[in-house]
């Protein structure tokens, strides 16, 4: 349920109802506008059976919640979160792109990745470090090693750096190295990794699975946020249907549904959707055009030569033309990216 304060509830009554919240061991969301102050109550509400809530001081009326995504949905909080990552702001006017290599797989090569990606224009440099594969003989990635390489060719070409951890030892170890975790679709419900994710505090990428609803989506979220971690970002990456011409099927019309449900960012991920390097373009562009907060892409200086998913990975010239259109469709819905080079 939430609790609506009165207009221009005094500070004390609003501390005086979340103390009380917190001895029924009770989670509280306090948001608050120009003249009201709503606090949401997270928890079995049944504990609250007894208590007259609504004759406290300041207490204006409760309202129940339909949706059992709490904290993710617009119930608490109606206006968009804005993430701010080492000065950039994701949810806002920004369309951010994060790119780079589908596998860190060498210094020279994550070095001439953040090279290409950041003359281009991105902001974020990906790289899995962690690489969970559907075969246990394929590359598993260089973990530890890739992390340190991938630390300091962010710092060397002034990006933020982002990987996929799959593990809660992954999560420890990653910790100190990067600047966001990413949590991919195969662990989309593994809820335990996503209680590890909340308690770690670090901003997230979190991919939809292949089979997943919008609904157990955003309440895949929710065990993020319950554990006090609200920067989170959500990732379409496409669904599995009956349709086999692409690895899955990216599902543009989540990007707006997401938003009439969810304050939270949403990006798009144009690579792991169709599989198809030359489908990457259309569909980062009709992410964008839909009104994604960034893309997620993959690029590799030489993709034929890439350890996984070369099928799917830009080279250079591809990620360079790519930019380019992506901030004239960025700019049509208004969002910027900055001043794009031309070579």
């Amino acid at each position: 349920m939430i609790i609506v304060m009165k207009p221009n509830a005094p500070e004390e009554q609003i501390d005086k109802i979340a103390k009380l919240l917190g001895s029924l061991d009770l989670g509280v969301h306090i948001s608050k506008g120009q003249e009201r102050t709503i606090i949401g109550v997270i928890g079995d509400k049944r504990r609250l059976r007894d208590v007259p809530i609504d004759l406290m001081p300041g207490v204006d009326k409760l309202v129940p919640i339909v949706e059992s995504y709490k904290l993710s949905g617009k119930t608490f909080k109606q206006d968009p979160t804005i993430i701010e990552l080492g000065g950039l702001k994701l949810g806002g006017d920004e369309f951010i792109v994060m790119a780079g290599p589908c596998a860190v797989e060498s210094e020279e090569q994550i070095f001439e990745s953040a090279r290409i990606v950041s003359t281009y224009g991105a902001r974020i440099l990906r790289g899995g470090t962690f690489k969970p594969r559907t075969s246990p003989y394929s590359f598993q990635g260089l973990e530890e090693k890739g992390l340190r390489y991938l630390e300091r060719a962010g710092k060397e070409y002034g990006l933020l750096t982002i990987t996929e951890v799959t593990s809660e030892r992954a999560v420890e170890i990653a910790f100190d190295y990067v600047d966001l975790f990413q949590i991919g679709a195969r662990n989309s419900q593994n809820f335990m990794l996503l209680r590890e994710i909340g308690r770690a505090k670090k901003p997230v990428v979190f991919k939809r699975g292949p089979s997943t609803t919008i609904e157990e989506w955003l309440n895949a979220a929710e065990y993020i946020m319950s554990e006090g971690n609200y920067s989170v970002i959500l990732c379409e990456r496409g669904i599995r249907t009956f349709e086999n011409a692409t690895r899955n099927t990216l599902d543009i019309s989540a990007v707006p549904v997401v938003k009439s449900l969810s304050h939270l960012p949403i990006i798009v991920d144009p690579s792991h959707s169709t599989g198809k390097a030359s489908l990457v373009a259309p569909l980062a562009l009709a992410g964008a055009a839909a009104g994604a907060d960034g893309i997620i892409v993959e690029v590799h200086p030489n993709p034929m030569e890439a350890l996984s998913d070369a099928s799917q990975q830009l080279d250079p010239e591809g990620f360079r033309d790519l930019m380019k259109k992506l901030r004239i469709v960025a700019g049509a819905v208004g969002k910027s990216m900055g001043v794009i080079p031309d070579e």
